[in-house]
């Protein structure tokens, strides 16, 4: 069996740049929302709530506030990886 080194930060600075990846990705999806529809989610969210259903507005609303969900995990959890004294690797 080889050994093989791998620093913790080299591992927290891959997790980070998946993140970064998955964020960019993620908004660019939230930036099509709002072009095709030219408002804010919220105001989207309100017109659909509140309007007669859909089908189409009501798919859209239900991927458009998984993405803005999504977005909000991802940037969560980037914040989290600043902080390294509390990040444990653990290799199985």
């Amino acid at each position: 069996m080889k050994t093989v080194g791998i620093d913790k930060s080299e591992i927290i600075n891959f997790l980070r740049l998946d993140l970064i990846s998955e964020i960019q990705a993620t908004k660019k999806s939230l930036e099509l929302f709002e072009k095709k529809y030219n408002k804010s989610f919220k105001e989207f969210e309100k017109e659909v709530l509140e309007g007669e259903e859909e089908f189409v507005k009501w798919d859209d609303y239900l991927e458009w506030r998984a993405y803005r969900d999504t977005y909000k995990d991802r940037m969560k959890d980037l914040k989290n990886l600043k902080d390294e004294k509390n990040i444990k690797v653990i290799i199985r």
